[in-house]
C-alpha cells in the first residue's frame, strides 16, 4: 500500500480517458435498458399468450440467454459474426466501431430475457378481475394490455426494472473482452499511460461503487414512495 500514488488522478485524466469510457457505458445502460424492456415485454406477452407456437420459442429463447454468462454471448457474437455485418452498416461505423456494435446488439438480446421474466411477473401480479372488466367493456386483447395491464404492471416492477438496471451499468465491464471502450477500458487506458495500472483498477472499483451505491439508494426510495401509494 506504501508504493501506492493517486497523484496522476486530475483532471487530465478524467477528460482524456475516463469520461469517454463513461459516455459509453451510460449510453450502452440506457439503450439495452430501453431495448431490452421492449423485447422483454414481447417475450413476456408471447410466453403469456397461451399459444404455443408464441410460447415455446420464446420459452426457449430466455432460459436458453439467462442459462449462458453474458461474457460468453459478447465473445460469441463478436468472434462468429461475419464481417460483412459490419460492411452493410453505412458510414464506415460497423468498420470502425465493431466492438461497440457488437456490445449493443449483444446487451439488448442477452438483458431482454431478463426484463422478460420481470415484465412477466409484473403482469401476472394484475388482478384478473381488471382484465376481465376490460373486456366487459369491449377492449380487444390488445387494448386491455396497453391501457390497462401493462401500464400498472409496469409500476408494480419499476424497483425491479431499475435494480436490473444497475446491475446491466455494471456488466457493462465484460465489453472490456472485445475491446469497447466503456469506463473500465478508461481507467485501464489511464493507468498504461500514467503508468499506475494498479491505482487505476483502484479507482474504477470507487467510481463503479459510488455510482451503483447511489443509484441502489435512489431505487430504495422511489421503491417506499411506490409503497405508501399503493
Amino acid at each position: 500500500m506504501a508504493n501506492l500514488d493517486f497523484s496522476f488522478y486530475n483532471w487530465e485524466l478524467i477528460s482524456g480517458f475516463v469520461l469517454k469510457g463513461l459516455y459509453f457505458s451510460v449510453m450502452l445502460t440506457i439503450v439495452s435498458t430501453i431495448g431490452g424492456v421492449l423485447f422483454g415485454t414481447v417475450l413476456a406477452l408471447m410466453r403469456l399468450s397461451g399459444s404455443k407456437i408464441l410460447e415455446v420459442p420464446a420459452t426457449i429463447y430466455v432460459n436458453g440467454m439467462r442459462s449462458i454468462p453474458l461474457v460468453m454471448v459478447i465473445l460469441w457474437f463478436f468472434l462468429l459474426v461475419p464481417a460483412a455485418f459490419y460492411n452493410a452498416i453505412p458510414g464506415g461505423l460497423g468498420q470502425n466501431y465493431r466492438s461497440e456494435i457488437s456490445a449493443i446488439i449483444t446487451f439488448v438480446a442477452f438483458e431482454a430475457a431478463y426484463f422478460s421474466e420481470i415484465m412477466r411477473a409484473g403482469i401476472q401480479s394484475i388482478p384478473r378481475g381488471q382484465v376481465f372488466a376490460g373486456q366487459a367493456v369491449g377492449m380487444s386483447y390488445g387494448q386491455n394490455m396497453r391501457l390497462v395491464v401493462l401500464p400498472q404492471a409496469f409500476r408494480n416492477m419499476l424497483p425491479v426494472l431499475l435494480t436490473q438496471t444497475i446491475i446491466l451499468f455494471q456488466d457493462t465491464s465484460l465489453v472490456y473482452a472485445i475491446g469497447a471502450y466503456d469506463l473500465l477500458k478508461g481507467f485501464d487506458t489511464a493507468g498504461k499511460n500514467f503508468g499506475r495500472p494498479i491505482e487505476a483498477y483502484l479507482l474504477a472499483a470507487v467510481v463503479y461503487f459510488v455510482i451503483c451505491y447511489a443509484l441502489s439508494w435512489l431505487v430504495k426510495r422511489l421503491h417506499k414512495k411506490i409503497a405508501i401509494i399503493r
